[in-house]
């Protein structure tokens, strides 16, 4: 059963801004994964790139290209796209591993699934 698990408050997460770190426990091991807002809505993923299973970040919690409009993996320059995690340009297999947010009252959860849990 899914659980909504508090991840920050909304206003944590400015348009094309930093990034909120979180750990999820995903198929049995303990991951970084992050949220951020674009164009107004929020969206979480894996912090690991489907190129090479690396965390993406070029700075601490800085996933958006130049443009503002891709997330960027620092290493191999793969880029995806903000709303699906799908791969815009340069090496990739695939896409972001995405973790299913919701936004209420001025708060930010991220939920459970049967592939992603609480870390332990």
């Amino acid at each position: 059963m899914s659980q909504a698990v508090f991840l920050c408050h909304a206003h944590a997460l400015a348009d094309r801004g930093l990034a909120v770190p979180f750990e999820v426990r995903h198929l049995g091991k303990n991951q970084a994964a992050f949220a951020l807002r674009y164009q107004g809505r929020v969206y979480a993923y894996l912090n690991r790139c489907s190129h090479v299973p690396m965390e993406m970040d070029y700075q601490r919690n800085h996933f958006f290209d130049f443009s503002g409009h891709g997330l960027m993996c620092a290493t191999h320059g793969a880029t995806y796209a903000p709303q699906t995690g799908q791969c815009l340009l340069g090496p990739c297999r695939g896409g972001l591993v995405k973790i299913e947010l919701s936004e209420a009252d001025g708060m930010v959860y991220w939920h459970t699934s049967d592939k992603f849990q609480l870390r332990v």
